[in-house]
């Protein structure tokens, strides 16, 4: 019998959901045992359930082919078959958050990559590398919920990880005004060009709530757990524009930074070069070695080139130069459904297995 934790994925037929599955496929912890979506799936063999519409390169993972897919909404039903899950369910937000804290009252651990808890004050939202010390306000969470085992824990947008990584490791520097513009692959909306034929040789200068997240959601990561609550940071301001490119997956951010103190561009390098957190010290089996690397050419990072690094798990950043205006800029690429998504959704809970926050039932 297998020693590794079983999983549920919940919304396990849409691209987030497989991206989980794709990643899942021969992991040294975790083992698929369930998928759950909604009700017109449930009852169908998974690859049945999925038809024609797998959006991943490689193929569905023979290990799930058969699994019968269970309705998401019968939560006892599914909770029971899983240590934990992973929630990648397409609902409002007010759904999603009823639904999430009903399997989290199971005693079932959620690790989830939707947005809907992401301010909730005892939720951590975390990226493993900058901020895993906020999953200990987990224990303030289990009173609010009743629960000994259960909680919510999330991973931030796709939209930061070009860019929050970067300014985190130079926080020695103290960055306190940011103009952040972020170019958007259409897998961030769960399209494909198939899907979504409009968008060749097509630029939208807008994606609903995005602008919003990419300048709140970083000063959370590097707040701090004040009274059972996780409070934002206030000493950075950042503004964005998002827009949506013509890009399968990937997503580039276009930075301009002020400091307070004043580094020179080989510090900023090393600094980048240098970070590294607890992920890599516990040699998670997600964790990319590097977590973010400096690229010296002209042209990097590229998409077509950089945005598989480290299987998706890295950053790529180039470009650092002075300008006019603010201190520094810079370019940064991040695989919008690994990192962004499901992968760092996956190093979440290998962090929260570490800390001893998910353990078998």
């Amino acid at each position: 019998m297998s020693e590794k934790l079983r999983v549920g994925i919940l919304g396990g037929t849409g691209m987030v959901g497989q991206r989980f599955i794709s990643l899942l496929e021969n992991h040294p912890w975790f083992e698929v045992t369930t998928i759950a979506a909604s009700p017109r799936s449930a009852g169908q063999r998974y690859e049945d359930a999925v038809g024609g519409r797998w959006k991943m390169d490689t193929p569905i993972p023979e290990a799930v082919k058969n699994i019968i897919v269970k309705n998401v909404n019968e939560v006892e039903e599914v909770a029971k078959e899983v240590d934990f899950v992973f929630s990648a369910v397409d609902m409002s937000k007010d759904e999603i958050k009823a639904i999430e804290e009903a399997y989290a009252k199971t005693e079932t651990p959620v690790v989830s990559n939707n947005s809907a808890h992401r301010w909730t004050p005892d939720v951590p939202m975390v990226v493993p590398e900058i901020n895993p010390q906020h999953m200990e306000v987990i224990e303030f969470q289990r009173k609010r919920l009743g629960t000994t085992r259960g909680f919510v824990a999330v991973k931030p947008n796709c939209s930061i990880q070009s860019y929050a990584p970067v300014l985190t490791a130079w926080k020695e520097f103290e960055p306190y005004e940011v103009v952040v513009t972020t170019y958007q692959a259409i897998s961030g909306a769960g399209k494909t060009f198939k899907d979504w034929p409009e968008m060749e040789g097509n630029i939208i200068p807008f994606i609903s709530g995005e602008e919003e997240k990419s300048e709140k959601e970083p000063l959370r990561i590097w707040g701090e757990i004040k009274d059972g609550v996780i409070v934002p940071a206030d000493d950075v301001k950042i503004t964005s524009q998002c827009i949506r490119v013509p890009v399968l997956n990937g997503h580039t951010a276009a930075v301009f930074v002020k400091f307070k103190k004043n580094p020179t561009k080989q510090q900023l390098i090393d600094a980048i070069n240098n970070f590294s957190g607890v992920p890599q010290e516990l040699k998670l089996p997600s964790a990319p070695k590097q977590f973010i690397r400096y690229m010296e050419e002209d042209n990097r990072p590229q998409v077509s080139l950089d945005v598989d690094y480290e299987k998706g798990m890295g950053i790529s950043v180039g470009r650092i130069r002075e300008d006019s205006i603010y201190d520094w800029k810079f370019v940064g690429l991040s695989h919008n459904t690994v990192r962004g998504a499901a992968g760092g959704a996956i190093l979440c809970a290998e962090l929260l297995k570490a800390q001893g926050y998910i353990t078998a039932k």
